[in-house]
Order: C-alpha cells, then structure tokens, then sequence
C-alpha cells in the first residue's frame, strides 16, 4: 500500500471498555508502530440514548493505564479532528443526503406502530427474513409509496422520518477481509438499515464509514462482532463513490469464555468464576456495582498486554514473553487466527508472575507499599531499605501485587505473606503444631530464644548461624526442629526464607513471638 497507514480503535461511550476492546485497540496500535503509521482514537457517541457519563473518560484512562498512548485522539487532536462523533454531527447529512438524490437511500416515515404492525405481519406469515427490506418496503410509508410531492410536504412541516438505504435485493455483495479471505453475502439477505436517525444523528454505519473516509483510515481493525456490519459498509463506500479508498478490513477472533465455559467472554460469567474483564475501577453509574478489574487484582500492564497480544496471533513459533517493542517488531496481521479464543485467566496470572519475576525490586516497591496501605499498614514508618528487603523476599513467591499481604492456594485458603511480618500470630498451624511442635523443638526454641537476646548484630546470616551452633551442640539436625522455629515466628508450616523474615520482623518481635509460641503451645509431644 502506497498510502501510510492509518489505523482507529472506535469505542463507543456506553459503559467501561471490555478487555475484549483492548484488545482490539492493543492490534490497531501495534500494526500502526509496525507500519511506522498513525493510531487514532475516535470517540463513537452517536447513540446518544446509551451514552454513559465517565465512560470516555475511562476510555482513554486505561489505554493510558496499559501504554496504548494514541497518536491523534480529543485529548491529543489531530488534522482530521474532532475526535468526537457528536462534535462532528453537521458533516454527516450532507452524505446521508447525496445518497437520497442518487437513489441509493430513501426518507422513511414510518411510525413506530407501523414498525411493531409489519414486524408483527411477517412473523406470522413465518418470513425467513422479516426486516425492512426490498420486499417489505413496498408497503411502508417512505418514497417509494409516496409520490415525490407527498414526501416534499412531509419534509416540510416537520414530520419525523429516517433516511434508510437502499439495499440491491438481487446483487452480491464481495469483499474481502485480511484474516477471512473473500466472503460473499447476497443482498436479499440484508435489510435496509437505517443510516439517519430522527434526532439529526447518523447512526454507528454512516458515521463510521463516513469518519474513515474523512481521516484517511487505511485498515479497518476490529471484532467478528461487526463483520455482520461489513456488507453495508462496503455498499456505502461503493454507494459514495469511495470505493478506491476503502480500507482493508480485518475482523478479530471472538474471545470466549474462560476454559469449561463457552460462548464470547461475558462480564457476567466471568464475574461468578472470579475473572476480570475490565482493565481499570469501574462502578456501573445507575445500579453503583463495582466490577473485577485487572489493575485492582494486580496486574502489571506490561504482562497483560503480553498476554492479551497471543490471544488471536501467533510469532508463528514457541516464543510466548514479549516485550512491547518486540511485538511492534513482530507483529503481522495475516498471522491472527479466524477461530474464536478461550480467554485462559490462568495463562494472564503466568505471565504477570514471570513479569513480577523480572521487575527489579525498587519499582516493585511503590506498588507493595500501597497494598500494605490498604491492609492498614502506617507504611511511612517502614522505610525505604526494609520495604526493598520485604520486595526481594517475596517477589519469586507472587502472581499478583495483593500476594505481597498474602496469596490465594490452589486449597482456596489465603496464605499469609507479607503480614506475617506485621501481624504476631496467636493461632498456629494445627498439623505442624501436632507433628513438628516436640519437646526436643521446645527446647531448642527456648535456647534459640535466650541466644537471639544476646545477638548484637541482627541480620539473617548471624540469626541462621545462631540456630545452627545450637543445634551443633545438642547434636540435632535442623529439619527437625526448623519447622518448629518457623511456627513460633510466623504461624505457618511454610513460607519465605524464615531468617530474612525475622531480619525484618525485627529483633524484638521475633523474641517476642517465640515466647508466645513456648507459653501457648507448651511442650507437646507428637
């Protein structure tokens, strides 16, 4: 393609953007820094009866949120603004109206009985195809029963109406799409949509054919969901004498429900199996019902964009980590798969883990501080070295940023982490207490205890050296009685590195806890 390409993520303001959306704006962005072209995005708010109040706004957050910073857009501008469809309501009658005197649209006046009556009629005459179309709207009220006077006086005094198009009941219509091929949809089995509404706004076709036709969009980057649309689209361009600049299209997989469940990825199921769909906070305005998100569960935005990129397209080899220019590198879209994708929300945790992994610690930090916070933690009082130290000792052991206070088993049950270091246990893992809690590990928790009182120098090295000089002396191996020593500091049969926990925990509170531990356990005896 001689052009340079230009590409739009076109949300529409009805609600939060579903990460099936993100998707879509992720492909877009990528193909246009392959291409060296132009990412814009474009505002549809046409239907303004389901326009939602913040919902651009959360728009544009989250693309922010994960680095999808588009090129043109109504916070960035651009030559080919506004960036809203409201903002550009008085460019679209003129085209509506150029295909009324080419004969390729029509006024229709019709009520909304009328409507319901003919819907009603062909249901019950059990029609294949019951829309206004070429066969019904010979019987309705628009300018093909009306003689051109009839239509003039209507216009005239106000009289509400749509323009609708005029679909070809015999042609086929042919186009081609970058992931499909070539599909054939026969005209009888379209209907005549309407592309003006009676409040003076286009509706999403016009509008959308219009806009990227107008801004220069070479590709059109989007879900199956609106390949259905397709056969219109191709009409109108046709219709407006476009059609030597109509994009290329390509309609992305569906993504479904998470593995057991079919059928395209909806907030509701996914919501019961405890998975997000949406990237960033979102609170429904009229029911005031908060939603899973990944950025409140503890997503990194580098790892989901990892994630969410191989969810239709392949490298086309083993490779699964990618970093954000490696996918602008590699990126192709001849390389997206036609089949629908099961959204595995495991798969989304492995890669935030591996992520986690390969942070450096220090911009760990400011993300483990605020979980902290929320668990009512005075962070100010910890200081940067120690919170370093608590990053290092856990960062192998989380999936998501809540699992530095405490992470979710695969038992369903929540295994303490970062909290065992504020929060001194007063109940003891039972079966640990029941098997390891022995009076030769009471005794050595004793000594250990008047040993660790005496240490001068509290850093994990000198408290591990300690343990082991006694356990030297009373000829005892450490797996015997380390599980012990763990339970008394921390109330757990398992953890991180025990003695860079009571590094941190401190000299007091360790010895602190270790005469809880000798005073409510006592001296059990397996």
């Amino acid at each position: 393609m001689d052009k340079p390409v230009r590409v739009r993520f076109a949300p529409s303001p009805t609600g939060a953007l579903h990460i099936g959306g993100v998707r879509t704006a992720l492909y877009n962005y990528l193909f246009a820094k392959k291409e060296e072209g132009t990412f814009v995005l474009r505002i549809e708010d046409t239907d303004q009866a389901r326009y939602v109040q913040g919902a651009e706004e959360y728009i544009m957050q989250s693309l922010e949120w994960l680095g999808i910073v588009p090129d043109e857009s109504p916070k960035h501008g651009g030559e080919f603004g506004p960036y809203r469809q409201s903002e550009r309501k008085h460019m679209y009658r003129q085209y509506a109206e150029q295909l009324v005197k080419s004969g390729h649209a029509y006024y229709a006046f019709d009520t909304p009985q009328e409507l319901d009556a003919m819907r009603k009629r062909l249901e019950a005459a059990k029609s294949k195809n019951p829309t206004y179309n070429a066969i019904t709207r010979k019987d309705m009220t628009n300018s093909f029963t009306l003689s051109p006077e009839e239509v003039q006086k209507r216009l005239e005094s106000g009289e509400p109406y749509v323009i609708r198009v005029k679909i070809p009941h015999r042609e086929e219509v042919r186009f081609n799409d970058v992931i499909r091929g070539w599909v054939m949809v026969h005209g009888s089995t379209l209907d005549d949509k309407v592309i003006m509404k009676g409040d003076g706004m286009p509706t999403y076709h016009l509008a959308n054919v219009v806009d990227d036709y107008l801004m220069k969009i070479t590709h059109v980057i989007r879900g199956e969901e609106w390949l259905p649309s397709l056969p219109l689209h191709v009409l109108l361009y046709q219709f407006l004498g476009w059609e030597a600049d109509m994009p290329q299209f390509a309609h992305l997989p569906l993504l479904l429900n998470p593995p057991g469940k079919e059928g395209k990825l909806s907030k509701r199921q996914a919501d019961n199996l405890g998975v997000p769909v949406f990237p960033m906070p979102w609170a429904d305005p009229e029911k005031g019902e908060a939603y899973l998100n990944f950025n409140q569960a503890g997503f990194l935005p580098e790892a989901l964009l990892n994630f969410l990129a191989l969810l239709g397209w392949s490298p086309g080899n083993n490779q699964e980590m990618f970093d954000i220019s490696q996918l602008e590198k590699d990126f192709d879209l001849t390389k997206i798969t036609k089949a629908g994708i099961k959204f595995d929300y495991d798969k989304a945790c492995w890669f935030n883990e591996e992520y986690i992994k390969q942070r450096k610690p220090e911009e760990l930090v400011p993300l483990m501080l605020e979980v902290f916070k929320a668990n009512g933690i005075a962070v100010d009082s910890i200081g940067a070295e120690k919170a370093l130290q608590i990053v290092q000792l856990f960062q192998s052991r989380v999936t998501l940023i809540p699992d530095f206070w405490d992470k979710l088993e695969p038992s369903g049950k929540r295994l303490p982490q970062g909290k065992v270091l504020f929060v001194t246990p007063t109940e003891y893992d039972e079966k640990t207490a029941r098997k390891k809690w022995t009076g030769e590990a009471a005794d050595v928790v004793d000594t250990y205890k008047e040993h660790l009182t005496n240490l001068d120098n509290w850093v994990a090295d000198d408290i591990k050296t300690t343990l082991e000089a006694i356990l030297t002396s009373k000829g005892v191996k450490i797996g015997k009685v380390m599980p012990a020593v763990r339970l008394a500091v921390t109330g757990l049969s398992k953890g991180a590195d025990l003695m860079a926990t009571m590094e941190i925990i401190g000299k007091e509170e360790t010895i602190k806890r270790l005469e809880n531990a000798l005073n409510t356990l006592g001296q059990q005896v397996s």
